[in-house]
């Protein structure tokens, strides 16, 4: 056997057990989240009142994160204003979701694409702890989701919302919606941009089994929408989101796609 061949065998020998912790960890990880699903979902049953449900499930979503070994570091919790809100984050994985519900204070209703309606366990769940689905392709039904939100931001309810509307496997920030900041507008709620780090490498999209890794959640100071500072949703918007992009450490797939066409 030749010396770089020893040598590249000798690597492979090194990486397999790795590997093979990896995966171990991955099969884990999906065992503990399925369990953590399943308690979540009796909880939502047999737990009286929205407040309590979500306590609830926030607690089994910390406790999900600390099972698996995760470490999650949480910054700027005092950004938060006392009052009613609305949070905005970045959408890289499958697992921003569960990070803001476990993160954030319990009192967040959750802005899910509608799609999660054909998941029955999946839509029974957030639908127990006050979650809103909205339409992305439906006209009609886009239209009918938008006034609920409004309703519900003007009646003062605290909503978390990912305005990118859904995420890829690429790195990078994309466009954003404006109806979270349309309603935040409307209804007069602070804007508080929250930066997710580290999920994608986690679970990224059309990734099957999770990879170990660390999260970081920053919450950055809220941003007051003055009418006369900003005078449409689009221009909150385009704030909300470069503030996002000044500490997301992944480039800009707006600009990006702008420089292609």
């Amino acid at each position: 056997m030749k010396a770089g061949e020893f040598l590249a065998n000798k690597n492979n020998d090194a990486v397999r057990p790795r590997r093979g912790g990896n995966v171990l960890w991955g099969i884990y990880a999906w065992i503990l989240f399925v369990s953590g699903v399943l308690c979540a979902v009796l909880f939502t049953v047999f737990v009286p009142g929205l407040d309590r449900r979500r306590r609830c499930v926030t607690a089994v979503g910390r406790g999900f994160f600390q099972a698996a070994g995760i470490p999650a570091s949480v910054s700027g919790l005092h950004h938060l204003p006392e009052d009613h809100c609305i949070v905005v984050a970045n959408h890289a994985s499958y697992l921003d979701g569960v990070i803001l519900q476990a993160f954030l204070p319990p009192r967040f209703g959750y802005v899910i694409k509608g799609e999660m309606r054909k998941i029955p366990v999946a839509h029974f769940l957030l639908r127990r702890i006050g979650s809103r689905f909205v339409e992305r392709y439906v006209t009609s039904g886009s239209a009918r989701d938008a006034r609920a939100l409004l309703k519900a931001a003007s009646s003062g309810e605290s909503l978390a919302f990912f305005p990118e509307g859904t995420f890829i496997a690429t790195p990078g920030l994309g466009r954003f919606r404006h109806g979270a900041f349309a309603a935040a507008l409307k209804a007069g709620l602070p804007v508080v941009p929250v930066v997710i780090s580290g999920s994608r490498k986690i679970l990224s999209a059309g990734q099957f089994l999770p990879r170990h890794g660390g999260l970081e959640l920053q919450i950055l100071p809220a941003i007051v929408p003055d009418e006369a500072a900003y005078e449409s949703a689009a221009m909150l918007a385009r704030e909300t989101r470069q503030r996002i992009l000044s500490r997301l450490d992944e480039p800009d797939l707006v600009v990006a796609d702008d420089a292609r066409m």
